[in-house]
């Protein structure tokens, strides 16, 4: 009986410290469930791209018709996507270079009329501050880890009152855009100055 009674003393001691406990923390929010949907301007934004010849000059293209959005996340985080149309890029004022470039032996618009950029998840704070946004780059249906480095902002409120610029440099080569080597570097860099259509709600 005194074993018993011991058994059942610790039992509703157990019970007694269970009851009063403190209930366990309910688990965080998955990362990567949008919170609100940031959309660019594109009528504001600009988006790019540079090139230089074996000789040093700097050809200057342009995507007049792209799409952007920032996806802000349900942990604060926030994630980015592009879209850019070849079939409309453009080298202002040379026809012959626009050609070109929406051609076969660079973006081949015709088979793949459209680039795109998906980024990891990053901290709101590179917008501000500079630095890294890691993603992942589709170009020529090849896809590549690539990273855009976003210029430290020129206002408190970037996006809004100045532009946020980032920039990534690529190699055409990895993405089957070998061809005039001995006329154009390997490297290609994309420029992006984006503004938001509106301020994000508190």
């Amino acid at each position: 009986m005194t074993v018993v009674r011991a058994l059942l003393g610790g039992l509703l001691a157990l019970a007694s410290y269970a009851a009063c406990a403190e209930p366990p923390a309910p688990a965080p929010a998955p990362a990567g469930v949008p919170r609100q949907v940031l959309e660019f301007d594109t009528a504001r934004s600009r988006f790019g791209f540079e090139i230089r010849t074996r000789l040093g000059q700097r050809i200057e293209g342009v995507f007049p018709r792209f799409e952007g959005r920032i996806e802000v996340l349900s942990d604060g985080r926030h994630q980015v996507h592009l879209r850019m149309f070849t079939r409309y890029v453009e080298i202002p004022g040379k026809n012959r270079y626009t050609g070109w470039m929406r051609g076969e032996e660079f973006f081949d618009s015709a088979r793949y009329p459209v680039v795109e950029f998906d980024s990891v998840p990053y901290l709101p704070e590179v917008v501000d501050k500079g630095g890294g946004v890691q993603g992942r780059l589709i170009l020529r249906g090849v896809s590549h880890p690539e990273t855009l480095r976003v210029e430290p902002a020129e206002c408190p409120r970037a996006g809004y009152d100045c532009d946020v610029v980032s920039r990534g440099t690529v190699q055409r080569g990895r993405y089957g855009m070998d061809s005039w080597q001995l006329a154009l570097s390997d490297r290609v860099t994309f420029v992006l100055r984006a503004r938001l259509s509106e301020a994000p709600k508190p």
